[in-house]
């Protein structure tokens, strides 16, 4: 065979390829269908169960036996996929709506995950069989080969309300997403009645039916007003609010216990949110919760913040609603697959494409149903008119050499080698013309048949079809009355299985916070030579100085609203707001800086300490034990994280000090082996804290610096190195980058 080479450009099978892929994300895993509102794994696994004949009223099955027939038959993508389908849709808590019986662990609202699908079962919900799944035998929607064409499996379920409003969707597919909000199933059937009564109601209109959003979780939709521009365009936020109600408790303490929390606070943010309100008691956002549990159970959400005596109550619940997730934002976007497109509808486009589905479907019922009946009515005429002239049946038939020349004899009359008792009976069969289906029920009927109550059972029976075929044809045939038989069947549904709204819907003001002013204050910063830091009044300080300077291996004065900046060998600069120490007594132990800081003394030593009040607007001389120096202003390390790189470290090299800039004009580099260079700090350039610096001394060997020293102009200094005495301050000044000399 001879090899054909297809030239193309290589974008173009790239940009095929992708936008085929996009395609298939989109319409065949995850958004939902507008007619039924199901993903095409949650349909796949509720027609299997159907298949399988696990009932509401029957025995469970393992979930693992679902899963595995679904993967098989019709949803070749992992059974993990499947199985998370089948978790959600049995969780009363995600769902407006269940449509699966779970037995076992379907896992919790805090975030803990169902059991292993060989340890769980399931059925489906009365409501999946009777508005979801019961007509799908009577040929109301199309059936399409499944992965390998061995099976046949339905587009779309017969689902008889508007399930992607009821039970809502969320998924994300390549370049758009979808997020639909659950709904109270008796509105929304109430506002699908009035849509198929008035195609053309106004979206204002059905807002007064459907009040807005019902979340499982109840809670509260604050911005009540926006609701209709959100209902009208298909997009928008809904501001959530969980439920907070004040108890009183023994000594006039009050607590607040929240009842029902936001929908998106589903699984680990209620973890999140219990975190978040510790950190408002750390970082001073309040002083009056002295305690918070969470004793939710099976019965419901209950988390309990407890307050210190004399607290204002609506304060704090206002706090928790601008700094946690107690409000949260739902962002809407009703994004469906319709005829085989993604597409965002409003509420109302949403419910004429539902009711245009519904009456597709029933219509098919209905022909489907006559064709039936008349297929019965058929028989049952030919059966009766059998009745009449049985004796002559039974003697064509006991003069037939054979079925076929009997069945000949009864639809066309052909009576040649039938023999009969007498030449009357031969005309009078030759006069027969049933209908072929007629033949065969007449040589199919059995003898009992001919008992008297039998044949007056026949001619009743003949009496409903004759009724039901009047039924159909009338509803067929008057869309008036097809409309009144599906509001019939809604009715009866809302009536059996609707149940009180959860959400309350109302506007609400902003919760506004108003932070306590923090009263400034001079404070000293205390920190021994084993890492015990603690902060005193500078009163406190005064009575104790002595002691102060003796006992701690840094002291640093500053303010209580300004940070210690901890700058480490490693070059790391790690920063702690003074706030977070509460101001103590002089002889208290402290406590270990590394338990208020991100800084770990078993991993980092520490090179210098200042108050960021004293490094504000100064400039700070880097140098390194390779030799290398820079400048860097101090406003640079005012960042809001707790840690982050004070400067760059070449390879095998540390940071050797880190001092601030006055009035000194030179620097005095002391390496290990005793070499010495005097410089202007004029030819050290200013740098980011990013940077490397520049090089100060060349070193010889493996010789590397040891000290540093800053000289103020007509400073006299002199050091002791071994037994010599230099005065640092007689050394001639050189350049920078240059070889040092020995003394």
């Amino acid at each position: 065979m001879d090899d054909t080479i297809i030239k193309t450009e290589y974008s173009d099978i790239m940009q095929k390829s992708y936008i085929d892929y996009a395609m298939s994300v989109i319409v065949s895993r995850a958004l939902p269908d507008i007619r039924d509102g199901l993903k095409p794994v949650q349909r796949r696994t509720l027609y299997d169960m159907h298949e399988l004949g696990i009932k509401y009223n029957g025995p469970f099955r393992k979930s693992a036996r679902i899963v595995g027939d679904t993967m098989g038959k019709y949803h070749p993508h992992g059974d993990s996929s499947i199985y998370d389908a089948l978790v959600v849709m049995s969780q009363d808590f995600k769902k407006g709506l269940a449509l699966v019986d779970g037995h076992g662990n379907f896992g919790s609202i805090e975030g803990d995950g169902a059991a292993a699908m060989r340890y769980t079962e399931a059925r489906l919900q009365k409501i999946t069989q009777e508005a979801y799944l019961e007509d799908i035998d009577k040929d109301v929607v199309d059936f399409i080969p499944n992965f390998d064409e061995t099976e046949k499996e339905p587009e779309v379920l017969p689902v008889k309300i508007p399930n992607i409003l009821v039970n809502g969707a969320e998924g994300i597919a390549v370049g758009m997403a979808t997020s639909i909000p659950p709904h109270n199933l008796g509105e929304i059937i109430d506002a699908f009645i009035a849509t198929i009564k008035d195609p053309d109601i106004t979206t204002q209109e059905l807002m007064e039916i459907v009040k807005g959003p019902d979340f499982p979780t109840g809670g509260i939709v604050v911005n009540k007003d926006e609701l209709i521009n959100i209902y009208q365009s298909g997009c928008g936020k809904i501001k959530l609010r969980g439920k907070v109600e004040v108890e009183k408790k023994k000594g006039g303490k009050e607590c607040l216990v929240i009842t029902e929390i936001p929908y998106t606070m589903i699984g680990l943010s209620i973890g999140k949110f219990l975190n978040d309100v510790y950190s408002l008691v750390e970082n001073r956002y309040t002083n009056d919760i002295t305690d918070i549990s969470n004793q939710s159970s099976k019965e419901g959400i209950r988390i309990v913040i407890e307050l210190k005596k004399g607290a204002d109550a609506k304060a704090v619940e206002n706090l928790l609603y601008k700094k946690t997730r107690l409000e949260d934002t739902f962002g809407v976007n009703m994004l469906s697959v319709c005829d085989g497109r993604p597409e965002v509808f409003g509420i109302k486009e949403i419910l004429n494409k539902v009711s245009e589905f519904r009456f597709a479907t029933a219509t098919r019922k209905y022909n489907n149903l006559l064709t039936k009946e008349k297929e019965k009515n058929e028989v049952q005429e030919g059966l009766i008119k059998a009745c009449d002239v049985i004796d002559l049946i039974i003697e064509i038939l006991r003069g037939s050499k054979n079925i076929k020349m009997a069945r000949e004899c009864l639809v066309n009359g052909v009576t040649k080698g039938i023999k009969f008792k007498s030449e009357a009976s031969r005309k009078m069969a030759e006069l027969l013309q049933f209908t072929p289906a007629q033949a065969n029920a007449i040589l199919e009927m059995r003898l009992y048949k001919l008992i008297g109550l039998e044949m007056e059972a026949l001619v009743k029976e003949h009496e409903e079809t004759l009724k039901k075929i009047a039924l159909y044809e009338s509803l067929l045939g008057n869309h008036y009355l097809m409309a009144k038989e599906i509001i019939k069947e809604l009715t009866k549904i809302k009536k059996e299985f609707e149940r009180p709204r959860r959400t309350e819907i109302t506007n609400a003001k902003e919760a506004v916070v108003f932070k306590e002013e923090i009263k400034e204050e001079e404070i000293v910063f205390l920190m021994d030579k084993f890492g015990y830091s603690k902060v005193i009044d500078l009163n406190t300080y005064e009575r104790n100085k002595e002691a102060a300077d003796t006992e701690n291996k840094y002291v640093i004065h500053g303010k209580n609203t300004g940070k210690i900046c901890i700058f480490t060998k490693e070059g790391n600069l790690h920063s702690v707001k003074l706030l977070d120490y509460s101001i103590g007594r002089f002889r208290d132990k402290g406590i270990p800086i590394d338990n208020k800081s991100t800084f770990d003394s078993s991993k980092e030593n520490i090179v210098a300490i200042y108050s960021s009040d004293d490094i504000y607007n100064r400039e700070l001389l880097f140098a390194t034990k390779k030799s290398m120096v820079k400048k860097v202003s101090g406003n640079e390390f005012f960042v809001s994280r707790k840690n982050v790189a004070a400067t760059k470290l070449n390879e095998d090299d540390c940071l050797l000090a880190v001092n601030l800039i006055d009035a000194e004009e030179t620097i005095v580099l002391q390496t290990e082996k005793g070499s010495y260079l005097r410089f202007s700090l004029d030819q050290i350039p200013e740098q980011k804290k990013a940077a490397c610096g520049v090089r100060g001394m060349k070193l010889t060997g493996e010789d590397s610096v040891e000290e540093i020293y800053l000289l103020k102009e007509n400073e006299v200094r002199e050091i002791k190195a071994g037994n010599k005495t230099i005065n640092l301050s007689r050394m001639h000044i050189g350049k920078r980058d240059s070889k040092g000399t020995k003394k």
